[in-house]
């Protein structure tokens, strides 16, 4: 999956190289992303975005709810502070390098589809070492708030109810001394953490 229009590392052409992975489709981040995936139904997905990971933690819960045997490979730049995998890492999502050579990256496909978690350790030390001041769950619900979800919305897409959502909400604004959540969603764009 890729970012419309975004032109990153060529995953594509490193993957159909590889004589043991069969590369099924190039897909863009969009409403419908999960539907159109299940279809093609891989083992393993490739996300190449310019996305905080904040921001495709709740794409990554609807592809493994729709697809659960599915893994996933993020690409981050460790440069870009809100593409650092979550310090409670919980597995749905794996990270390497988005500059990681061709090797490492059909290398990671195939722990992967062998029921493999992967994370760079060069990731995993840039996460534990940078302070944040809003946990993962925080920033996806803040996330999702800043594309103009409803909290009835947030809820459903997180599988949490609505007065955890609007209690995240309000950790929020108070953790960033926001006035109201636009006013968070501004400070958290304005600090990298959204886009």
């Amino acid at each position: 999956m890729r970012d419309e229009g975004y032109f990153g590392v060529p995953v594509r052409t490193l993957l159909e190289a590889k004589p043991d992975i069969h590369y099924v489709g190039t897909l863009s981040l969009s409403s419908d992303l999960s539907a159109r995936a299940a279809e093609l139904w891989p083992n393993v997905i490739v996300i190449d975005t310019e996305y905080m990971v904040s921001q495709v933690l709740p794409l990554a819960e609807e592809l493994h709810a729709s697809i659960p045997s599915c893994s996933m490979l993020l690409l981050c730049d460790p440069a870009k502070r809100g593409m650092l995998p979550p310090r409670r890492w919980s597995g749905r999502l794996n990270f390497v390098l988005k500059d990681a050579s061709d090797a490492v990256l059909a290398d990671s496909i195939r722990r992967l589809a062998a029921g493999e978690r992967v994370v760079s350790p060069m990731l995993q030390a840039a996460s534990l070492n940078t302070d944040r001041g809003l946990s993962t769950r925080e920033l996806e619900v803040l996330g999702l708030a800043a594309e103009g979800e409803s909290v009835r919305e947030i809820a459903g897409r997180l599988y949490l109810s609505g007065g955890t959502v609007r209690n995240y909400l309000s950790a929020v604004i108070t953790k960033t001394g926001a006035r109201n959540r636009l006013d968070a969603i501004r400070i958290a764009r304005k600090g990298g953490w959204l886009r």
